[in-house]
């Protein structure tokens, strides 16, 4: 395996991509496309943080991160695909998906929370799904972070170490190097049933976070080539007569550093 990417490295090349991201934006929303971008993979493959990187210099007007939690009562009595669908991008917005509809493909099937009744439908839907949104003009990108089960490891006892990580730690993770072998049967199985012309699968090598990043967002530029300069917004400095009254001392917050 290749040395980590250097942090210099890293973070020049991180900028001229993020750049490159503003600009893909600013295409998106004047030509008025609609972009769905899936973040899946494995439990620590760094999922939030590449979508942290990909979404932190872009307007979050219209650049919006779907991160679904536990199901609702009612959300669970709905066609299992409607609370994604509700979250898919009107002309002009980019939706960034931190885990999507193939939750269903991977940890419910493997932990137990579905069927094998319901993967099995899911399988015969999802791609007649797929198919429909991009001949409606949706764009869709799908992202499969993997890492080995000795890196997988190494971060889940980073998480338990680091007080600052631990509210990333859950039973579902906590599972997941036990389970390792289970969750690639079931990858397998998914990307060979779900990776269609129309719609196929991009897996990224993620045991080096810094190159995973760098690596999916430069593929995500090169699938999407649209660019277009921002307009500049001019600003014209007044001319002011006086300066305004000080704001009360009382008010401000005490300056401890």
């Amino acid at each position: 395996m290749p040395e980590k990417l250097g942090k210099k490295t890293y973070r020049r090349e991180l900028e001229r991509m993020q750049e490159e991201l503003v600009l893909l934006q600013e295409a998106v929303r004047a030509e008025g496309l609609r972009v769905v971008v899936l973040f899946e993979g494995r439990d620590t493959a760094g999922k939030g943080g590449t979508i942290k990187r990909v979404a932190e210099r872009l307007n979050p007007r219209a650049c919006h991160v779907a991160a679904l939690g536990v199901p609702t009562e009612r959300e669970r009595g709905q066609w299992y695909f409607q609370r994604y669908v509700e979250r898919l991008p009107t002309a002009g917005e980019i939706v960034l998906f931190d885990r999507s509809w193939y939750n269903r493909a991977g940890v419910e099937r493997v932990m137990g929370f579905c069927t094998e009744a319901e993967v099995e439908e899911f399988f015969r839907q999802v791609p007649e799904l797929e198919r429909m949104l991009a001949r409606s003009g949706i764009v869709l990108v799908k992202y499969w972070l993997e890492v080995s089960a000795e890196e997988q490891l190494r971060r889940l006892m980073e998480r338990v170490e680091d007080t600052t990580k631990q509210w990333k730690l859950s039973p579902v993770d906590a599972d997941a190097p036990a389970r390792y072998d289970d969750y690639t049967r079931a990858l397998l199985e998914m990307l060979e049933r779900t990776s269609t012309p129309e719609s196929p699968w991009h897996v990224v090598d993620a045991n080096d976070q810094r190159r995973a990043r760098l690596n999916l967002m430069a593929h995500l530029l090169a699938l999407l080539p649209q660019r277009r300069s921002p307009d500049v917004v001019k600003i014209t400095a007044p001319k002011r007569a006086a300066r305004p009254a000080p704001l009360p001392d009382a008010l401000r917050v005490p300056e401890r550093w």
